[in-house]
C-alpha cells in the first residue's frame, strides 16, 4: 500500500528534523521525489527546527511569575474583602439611621 501525502507530511517534520528511522527516510525521499509540491514545501520549511536546540526552562523566571500571580491573587482578595466590609457597615449604618427616624416619629 502506498503511503498517502497525509500520511508523508505527519512524518516530515520527524524527518527534516533527522529523527527519522531509515524506513520512514526512504519512504519520503521516495514520495518527495514524486510530489514536486510536497517536496517544495520541505524546502521552505522553517529552519529552526533543524537549527535551533531546545530552550532550558528558565526556573527563577518561573517562579517570579508565580510569585506575582499568586500576589495579585492575594491583593484581589483583599479588595474584595475590604469592599464587602465597607458595604456592610454602610447597610448597617444606615438601617440604623433608618430605625432612629422611624422611632423618632
Amino acid at each position: 500500500m502506498e503511503p498517502t501525502r497525509d500520511v508523508v507530511l505527519d512524518l516530515l517534520p520527524i524527518y527534516l528534523a533527522g529523527e527519522a528511522s531509515p524506513d520512514s527516510q526512504t519512504l519520503v525521499k521516495e514520495h518527495l521525489d514524486r510530489d514536486p509540491d510536497l517536496a517544495r514545501l520541505a524546502k521552505q520549511w522553517p529552519d529552526h527546527l533543524t537549527d535551533t536546540p531546545p530552550q532550558p526552562v528558565n526556573r527563577d523566571a518561573e517562579a517570579l511569575a508565580f510569585s506575582k500571580a499568586k500576589q495579585q491573587i492575594t491583593n484581589r482578595i483583599i479588595t474584595v474583602s475590604a469592599i464587602v466590609v465597607v458595604a456592610t457597615f454602610a447597610l448597617a449604618a444606615t438601617a440604623l439611621f433608618g430605625a432612629m427616624l422611624f422611632l423618632r416619629m
